[in-house]
């Protein structure tokens, strides 16, 4: 035969590309050493039980994801994403890293990337809290600002190509860069804990939207352990998930922020399955900060407005299952420490300058701590 699959028949020498950089798998390999070492020093974080009226039937738990290092959920997002980020040869020494983010995230990975002695760059909306954007710049990352919040994604992508830095994009990778069937994740913690509780499988665990990765994360994880435990994602004011998920539609955008910063986005984040969310619950403002004055009232911990949501959401479905006789435990995160949106939530004077009124809604949860009854606000 004078040709094989279509070519000359004629011996032709093997090819190769030979890219191997012994001094950055070197540096890669300790870098990976000293991210996993952070874990390692950092004990789990805790599952609070949160005061309930007798007659509601149902336990409730937050898990405290402000304890963490950097005092936020978003520690977790940001080892993930930097364990992600070297394995694929993305981040290497000396390179520049930035990411799109309201605030805490932005915070974990300016930690990570301090420690790995590599610059950091976090583009936000001029809008995100003062506190949050010292403690970036506390931990030596530089914050850029935009005017409006969709800018983020196309003002990241630009400055990673300018610097010939990696786009770290949170928003893209949350949902993979976290081992969902275990190792550790939040999900494995929670029903780990819960093992020698009165109701070991949880009704509900609710969480913000967000990236879209925890709710990916933990909703995969039942699914795998095959739990009978429904999801339930909370959304607040401005926020492109609910309508997104009301619609069917992956592409929703609102072009506009969520005041309730870390879950609220202006569009549907490739990082969200809605295939493993149960339920939606969106979620107003001003229950959202009602809620958190609430909790820190209740708990005596200062917590932010996600925490908030979260637990105005639970409340709600624990309610839910006084009506109809169901007993069982319901799940939820504190996400943060109210200790970042003093000049905000906690601040009468910026509530009303933002036509805020929680007195409904305090109302609402003062009603249901005394008699376990839930009365939705008259508005």
């Amino acid at each position: 035969m004078s040709e094989v699959f279509g070519g000359s028949s004629k011996a032709q020498p093997c090819r190769e590309v030979d890219r191997r950089d012994d001094k950055q798998r070197a540096w890669v390999s300790e870098a990976i050493r000293i991210v996993d070492a952070d874990a390692n020093r950092s004990a789990d974080t805790h599952l609070h039980v949160f005061p309930m009226p007798e007659s509601s039937g149902v336990d409730l738990y937050l898990k405290d994801e402000s304890v963490h290092p950097t005092g936020s959920l978003k520690h977790r997002l940001a080892r993930s994403l930097f364990l992600y980020a070297l394995c694929n040869g993305w981040i290497r020494e000396g390179t520049t890293v930035i990411e799109a983010s309201s605030g805490s995230t932005a915070v974990s990975e300016a930690y990570f990337a301090r420690m790995l002695g590599l610059p950091f760059v976090a583009v936000m909306p001029a809008s995100t809290s003062p506190e949050k954007v010292e403690l970036i710049e506390f931990y030596g990352g530089r914050c850029h600002f935009v005017e409006r919040s969709g800018q983020i994604y196309g003002e990241a992508k630009r400055l990673a190509e300018e610097t010939r830095g990696h786009y770290m994009d949170q928003f893209t990778y949350a949902e993979r860069a976290t081992d969902w069937r275990g190792n550790n994740n939040i999900a494995e913690s929670i029903f780990g804990q819960l093992a020698l509780e009165q109701h070991p499988v949880p009704t509900w665990v609710v969480v913000g939207a967000g990236t879209g990765g925890t709710s990916a994360t933990i909703g995969r994880y039942i699914r795998y352990q095959r739990h009978e435990t429904s999801v339930a994602v909370v959304d607040p004011e401005g926020s492109a998930f609910f309508p997104g998920f009301e619609a069917g539609d992956s592409d929703f955008s609102t072009g506009r922020p969520s005041r309730i910063e870390g879950i609220g986005r202006p569009r549907v984040e490739p990082s969200f399955v809605p295939g493993v969310v149960d339920r939606m619950i969106a979620i107003p403002d001003a229950a959202s900060i009602a809620a958190m004055r609430f909790c820190s009232q209740v708990t005596g911990r200062l917590v932010g407005g996600s925490t908030g949501t979260n637990l105005w959401g639970a409340l709600r479905l624990a309610a839910e299952m006084r009506r109809t006789g169901a007993r069982g435990s319901i799940v939820t995160l504190l996400c943060d420490s109210g200790e970042r949106y003093g000049n905000t939530y906690y601040d009468d004077a910026w509530l009303r300058t933002n036509g805020i009124d929680i007195t409904p809604y305090a109302e609402t949860l003062t009603g249901f701590a005394q008699t376990g009854r839930w009365r939705e606000p008259m508005r």
